[in-house]
Formats: C-alpha cells, sequence, structure tokens
C-alpha cells in the first residue's frame, strides 16, 4: 500500500513584511507540495514569488477553496493526498481554517487517517487576544456579527451579559468599512466598564492596539475606516485593576 501524502496549514503573512528568517525553513515545506489549496490564485502567486518559489507557479496544481466552492472537490483533494501527494491550505492572510476556509478538508482528512501538519503562523484572532489585555483562558469567537441594527444590538447584550456572567473574551469581526458604526454599536450598548480592544493593520507599519474601557471609546474621534480589524470585548482584569488600586493610594 503507497504511503499517502501529507495536509499542510500553510500560514500567509498578515501584513506587508515576511520575516525572512521563518522562510528558510517554510521554503523546504513549501516545495513537498503538490497541490495548492488557496481562496485566491493572486495572493499564492505573489506569496511564492516573495518567497523565491516562483518556479512553482507553472509546477503545482491549484484549487480555489470557498464559501462558494463545490464541496465535491473535497473528494478530489482526499484522492490527491491518497495518491502520495501532498497538499497545502492557505488562506489570503493569517493560520488557515482559523476564520477562514479550510476545516472541512482537515475533518475529512482525519476521517482518512491521513497526517495533518499545522506550520508555525501567524494567526489574526490570536495575536490580538494575546495583545488586548484580556481574558485568554476562556474566550468565544463569533465571526461577524449580525449586519441588521436591531439583531446586532442583541447580540452585543448577550455578549455584555455574557462577560458579567462568565469573564469570558469575547471575539468577533467586521466589515472594514463597517468599522466605526461597530465601535458605534459597542459603545452604546456594552457596559461602560467593560473593556473593548480593536486590533488594526496587525502586523504592518501601520498597526494599531487600542483598549481601554468602552466609556472611554465615547470619545474616541479616530477612525479605521476600511482597515482590516478585531474586536474583543470582555473584563478588566482583576489584578491589574487592583494593582492601579494600589498605585492610586500611594
Amino acid at each position: 500500500m503507497s504511503k499517502k501524502g501529507t495536509l499542510y496549514l500553510l500560514p500567509t503573512p498578515i501584513g506587508d513584511k515576511i520575516n525572512l528568517e521563518l522562510i528558510r525553513d517554510y521554503e523546504l515545506i513549501i516545495r513537498k507540495i503538490g497541490l495548492f489549496v488557496v481562496e485566491e490564485i493572486r495572493t499564492i502567486r505573489r506569496f511564492l514569488v516573495s518567497i523565491n518559489c516562483k518556479d512553482l507557479i507553472d509546477a503545482s496544481e491549484f484549487i480555489i477553496w470557498n464559501e462558494h466552492s463545490d464541496r465535491s472537490e473535497i473528494s478530489k483533494i482526499i484522492d490527491v493526498l491518497n495518491s502520495g501527494l501532498n497538499v497545502g491550505i492557505m488562506s489570503e492572510a493569517g493560520m488557515p481554517c482559523i476564520a477562514d476556509p479550510g476545516e472541512e478538508i482537515v475533518a475529512a482528512a482525519h476521517r482518512n487517517k491521513i497526517k495533518v501538519v499545522p506550520v508555525v503562523g501567524s494567526s489574526s484572532i490570536i495575536l490580538a487576544l494575546a495583545a488586548s489585555g484580556l481574558n485568554g483562558e476562556a474566550f468565544v469567537y463569533h465571526g461577524y456579527l449580525p449586519v441588521d441594527s436591531s439583531k446586532r444590538k442583541q447580540a452585543l447584550l448577550e455578549i455584555s451579559t455574557d462577560i458579567e456572567k462568565t469573564s469570558r473574551t469575547h471575539i468577533f469581526i467586521e466589515a472594514p468599512y463597517r468599522n466605526d458604526k461597530m465601535i458605534e454599536s459597542i459603545v452604546s450598548t456594552s457596559a461602560s466598564q467593560q473593556v473593548l480592544c480593536v486590533a488594526v493593520s496587525l502586523q504592518t507599519d501601520d498597526e494599531i492596539i487600542k483598549a481601554q474601557k468602552v466609556e472611554k471609546w465615547k470619545n474616541f474621534e479616530g477612525s479605521f475606516h476600511k482597515r482590516p480589524a478585531i474586536f474583543l470585548i470582555g473584563k478588566e482584569i482583576k489584578a491589574v485593576e487592583n494593582y492601579f488600586n494600589i498605585l492610586r493610594k500611594l
């Protein structure tokens, strides 16, 4: 029986800069791939050029995979893996299968006893959570909240209530052109003492990570319009809160 291929989960840079120290090992993995499963062909082509793998553009096969893809393609991908070729899943930015397509392929790989290897790289959600100062042990990722204003308000109210009950951090994203409206919705709905962190344009020269109580966001005069952002809401960590209380008494 022939050896099966490996399914690699291949992260791509979130920002404009690529860590050259990581590329040396990354290139070795990339050159093992026979089939790339990607959201956009243009993105993978640019990436391959950037890591000195331009020759793979013509030598490799690509399958477009997004929310509109025919799910029957999964069986084709599994057939490729069963034939002994390696497959790599790549998202537009960051880690595939986390708020990006790919988890159905990974699940199918596990069902077929195919080895799955996640390659080290950036995930905007994890980066934002780590930099937020909020609870990193218990958290919930929602994806997009409802667009309808009344349903979005209800979702935010439920999030605010859950934070008070469980102290979990809640994470979500928004279409970049609605970022400022989302901040307005959060400020008008969430408990004033809860903390809102907005992580914008992560791993770029324009990166902004701003965390403060909801009540202070009322005076925010900036704009994150049309910039990729992660929103996090949670409770201020008590240890930090107590530390500042001690300082105030000195």
